[in-house]
């Protein structure tokens, strides 16, 4: 029998990943990692234990809480805080999914002599014919989570079971029914785990522990002054609502010059990009082209943006150069974007510079 510790949120997903892999014959062991507690107590939408353990009990599988505070701190708080000060947009899922939830679930699974580890992501874990691990775009598009987990590495991957990779939203919330499961119509989490209300802006003043960026100029692409802005970490490249500035007519944030301490705005004409830059790039199904080499595949540069055209080229090992056969709105540099094959697996991806 293969043993098998099941990432435990709270959640539905991940509730009847762990009851599937059961019912498929499994050792299951469930386990929280908790990654973050707000100054009042409250807990992350990641990382609910009250539920898990409860959920772990109904599905009869032995349950463990760790605590992953520290290192969710160190490779996730900081360097979002960090981004923003930049000007930069992260996405701290990412992040958190290669260096804090498989890391630590990898760690602990040879704790407890296990031979995987599980989630409930709507993805699948595929091995390719040159023996390389990749993930592939869930049955169901509209509830696919590759984008999220291209960072991962061939270790992780080989590691891995995504037993929800077939299923839809509404077949999970059946079997949590069917099965009893009290989660079975909990609302899917939408903010980042750690800032619960979405305001980004307040929990980077009240978190950061270095100066916040005050007020500054907004400037058009010539320079031209147009207004005052109420601090670069208030704003995102592509940016058009919320602005704080009426000029007559559609303007989006065009980039965000972090040492000056200016945004600037541009029109619809300049809102579109026809090529983009990527840095802190991961290869899954091939391994990392040298400089030099080029390759045509599809293109995500947003959680919920549809793969576009594109040829990336790599102008070094380190950073790849992407052209878009039809340009796409504005990528907020920090952001990332994941190349996918033509039987929708994961290629790689990067870092927007």
């Amino acid at each position: 029998m293969k043993k098998v510790i099941v990432g435990m949120s709270g959640g539905v997903d991940s509730a009847v990943a762990a009851f599937l892999l059961k019912k498929a014959g499994y050792d299951v062991i469930g386990v929280t990692l908790r990654t973050w507690l707000s100054d009042t107590g409250e807990e992350s939408r990641c990382c609910e234990m009250d539920d898990a353990r409860r959920i772990s009990n109904k599905i009869g599988i032995p349950y463990y809480p760790l605590n992953c505070a520290d290192i969710f701190k160190d490779k996730v708080i900081n360097p979002f805080i960090n981004e923003y000060l930049c000007g930069r947009t992260p996405n701290p899922c990412i992040e958190c999914n290669r260096y804090v939830k498989w890391d630590r679930m990898l760690y602990y699974a040879k704790i407890f002599h296990a031979d995987y580890v599980a989630t409930g992501h709507y993805a699948y874990v595929v091995k390719l014919d040159n023996g390389r691990y990749t993930v592939k775009t869930a049955l169901h598009a509209e509830k696919d989570q590759t984008y999220m987990l291209y960072k991962l590495t061939q270790e992780q991957l080989a590691h891995t079971l995504m037993p929800l990779g077939d299923m839809s939203k509404e077949e999970v919330r059946k079997i949590a029914a069917d099965e009893g499961l009290f989660v079975a119509g909990k609302p899917d989490s939408q903010e980042i785990c750690f800032v619960t209300d979405g305001n980004y802006s307040d929990y980077i003043r009240e978190h950061a522990e270095s100066d916040i960026p005050g007020e500054g100029n907004f400037v058009d692409e010539d320079g031209k002054i147009l207004g005052r802005h109420k601090g670069i970490i208030n704003y995102t490249v592509g940016q058009r609502k919320g602005l704080g500035i009426a000029l007559g007519h559609p303007v989006y944030v065009k980039s965000i010059d972090a040492a000056a301490n200016e945004v600037v705005l541009a029109g619809e004409e300049s809102a579109r990009l026809s090529e983009i830059r990527c840095r802190d790039l991961n290869f899954l199904s091939i391994e990392p082209p040298k400089a030099g080499a080029e390759f045509e595949c599809c293109v995500k540069v947003r959680y919920h943006h549809k793969p576009q055209k594109a040829v990336v080229t790599m102008e070094t090992s380190e950073v790849a150069r992407v052209s878009f056969d039809t340009p796409v709105k504005l990528c907020a540099p920090g952001q990332s974007a994941v190349f996918y094959d033509e039987n929708a697996c994961i290629i790689g991806g990067g870092i927007i510079i």
